[in-house]
């Protein structure tokens, strides 16, 4: 079963996506803040990251960076998730070592088509 980190502080927002996640047979780790999501991938090691952009603590651009700078969870998929939908914020996001970006509200369809191309199950 692929694990899949779900950082995003919207309880609302981490709720309903890992309920969905999971009905999909994925595994679901959540975290709440960027620290956290570092800890969680350091410790956890998962498939594949869905972060948030906008977290408290260290915001999800920091924490890409660490993931992405460290050798031992370099290679781990991240896709930014942000309500900012401006072509810059795209930018932003794969400058920071994010590998793909959807924006919120999720369009659930189109994200599982996202996390499926990255574990090779499309």
């Amino acid at each position: 079963m692929p694990k899949i980190l779900l950082v995003e502080d919207n309880e609302m927002n981490r709720d309903m996506l890992s309920r969905r996640l999971k009905r999909r047979g994925y595994e679901v780790l959540i975290a709440v803040n960027g620290a956290e999501g570092v800890e969680v991938t350091n410790s956890e090691t998962p498939d594949l990251i869905l972060m948030d952009m906008s977290l408290p603590v260290m915001d999800g651009w920091a924490a890409t960076r660490n993931i992405k700078t460290d050798p031992a969870t370099k290679s781990i998929p991240i896709i930014a998730l942000t309500a900012h939908a401006m072509s810059n914020d795209r930018q932003k996001a794969l400058a920071a070592g994010c590998d793909d970006y959807d924006t919120k509200p999720i369009e659930l369809s189109r994200l599982l088509t996202k996390i499926q191309t990255f574990l090779g199950k499309a």
